[in-house]
């Protein structure tokens, strides 16, 4: 009976980790990529509280180094455990966190705790630390050699000791099996949970012993109650882990520690609405497809990583087909979604907006709610926010009535609360469906418009009391889907 007890508390604080503790009538989280602390409590109270978004993950708040170039990468070479960055400093960062929980938004912090910098010229953090990296030295936190591993590059990703003991592109690898360097990195997190964020997503997971990570995560404080978290709530856990199926080191070594950042997710939505696979076998969209179990996987069509890819990963750049994918991901209920917020780029190394001293400049928000100033604001589009709010109207009910024509136009229902129907086909889709899953009325098409003031500022779908309604969506429309709720009924 013990045993049994023992495996039972045991299971239920993994899947504590996997809870994002959104606030209810909230849900999926964005990714405001490089922006400022001040500027994200303002979106959170102006935005995305309102628009129902559940959180934020935001860039690491650790001091990094300095590159003279400014490249968005050395945020992620951490030269200290200081709450300095361009995007603000400590005091700013916990106004920020303070005012986005009141707004109904959490925040998840990206934490960096894989290794330090790599070698460089100029030895100075965004915080003023110093430290001699050819030697492994920060005086700051303090690390030493000692607590570092071997001196050696990642070279053989069928090796797991090679991926996990050697450094990542040349960036000093920390052994988190040292006692000082676990103590430092709980310590950094704890007083992270204090201050009142819901989690952190942890950046190079796949390059750190699962058993090493278990112990970390294990001596994490429950979430701040003083923040709304209920008592005895565990900390948000995702864990960027690259699987392409074929290395020595899986998803699934990580899965039961807390969720997993499901890149395979990104790669097969944009091959098929790139056209390498018709969207008619979405049908079975999650385990069929080798994917991990639902409430473990952490999903997203793009990040900062796979945008600047080159490869066939929808961004931003492709709009109408990645307003599609987005979407499909936010109606779809499998997975933990997040939505992905850029800054404009045109080469791999551009950092984010930025006046000619290096200071971060602020997006400007047009009347339309979409912003400018160097940012792109994905989390802004109608398409995505409404999205957004389909997902919140949606929460709770499974997908059901599934429709296609046997290529590339497909639609389906969440319960009786909302329906969704895309098409990636070169030819129009008009369709009457029967039996339609929703109650008779006149429903507003939130992709191309809102419901305001009583009224559909887009297109509009009548369900019969027969329940018959016509769809149609025409290939020389801007945006090739349809989503109507229960929320944005006339």
């Amino acid at each position: 009976m013990l045993l049994i007890v023992n495996v039972s508390l045991l299971l239920s604080a993994v899947i504590a980790y996997k809870n994002p503790h959104y606030v209810p009538g909230h849900n999926t989280m964005v990714h405001l990529f490089e922006w400022k602390w001040l500027d994200i409590a303002e979106e959170c109270e102006q935005f995305l509280g309102p628009m129902g978004y559940g959180g934020v993950q935001v860039s690491p708040i650790q001091e990094n180094i300095i590159i003279p170039t400014r490249p968005w990468y050395e945020r992620y070479q951490p030269i200290s455990y200081k709450w300095k960055t361009r995007s603000g400093n400590e005091e700013e960062f916990r106004e920020m966190v303070e005012r986005c929980n009141k707004a109904g938004v959490r925040i998840y912090v990206d934490a960096v705790v894989n290794h330090m910098t790599g070698n460089h010229e100029q030895e100075i953090g965004t915080g003023n630390s110093t430290a001699d990296t050819k030697n492994r030295q920060y005086w700051s936190v303090p690390f030493s050699p000692d607590h570092f591993n071997s001196l050696c590059a990642i070279t053989n990703f069928s090796n797991p000791y090679n991926v996990r003991n050697c450094e990542l592109v040349g960036l000093h690898d920390l052994n988190q099996t040292n006692e000082h360097v676990r103590e430092t990195i709980v310590a950094f997190m704890n007083e992270a949970i204090d201050a009142g964020v819901a989690g952190f997503r942890i950046d190079a997971a796949k390059h750190m012993w699962p058993q090493d990570l278990g112990v970390i995560y294990s001596r994490l404080k429950n979430l701040n109650t003083n923040y709304g978290f209920p008592k005895n709530s565990r900390p948000f856990i995702f864990q960027e882990v690259i699987d392409p199926g074929h290395e020595a080191i899986s998803k699934y070594e990580y899965n039961n520690l807390g969720a997993v950042t499901e890149f395979r997710y990104g790669i097969e939505m944009s091959k098929s609405f790139r056209g390498y696979n018709s969207l008619k076998w979405f049908i079975n969209w999650g385990e069929a497809w080798s994917l991990l179990p639902s409430k473990d996987s952490f999903v997203f069509i793009d990040n900062h990583d796979t945008q600047r890819s080159g490869d066939f990963i929808l961004t931003h750049k492709s709009s109408k087909l990645y307003k599609m994918a987005v979407a499909l991901m936010l109606a779809h209920p499998y997975g933990i979604p997040r939505v992905m917020s850029s800054f404009a780029f045109e080469s791999f190394n551009n950092g984010p907006p930025a006046d000619a001293a290096g200071n971060i400049i602020s997006p400007i928000i047009y009347k339309d709610n979409t912003c400018g100033n160097g940012w792109v604001c994905e989390h802004r589009w109608r398409q995505i926010y409404n999205m957004v709010r389909f997902r919140n109207a949606v929460n709770g009910t499974n997908q059901n009535s599934w429709w296609e024509n046997g290529n590339n136009q497909i639609a389906f229902c969440r319960g009786d609360s909302g329906f969704i129907a895309i098409n990636a086909e070169h030819s129009d889709l008009k369709t009457t469906f029967t039996n339609f899953c929703m109650p008779p009325g006149v429903y507003c098409d939130v992709i191309s418009g809102n419901l305001e003031n009583g009224e559909c500022t887009g297109k509009t779908v009548t369900v019969n009391p027969d329940r018959t309604a016509y769809v149609e969506i025409l290939t020389s429309e801007e945006d090739g889907v349809l989503a109507l709720h229960r929320n944005a009924r006339l």
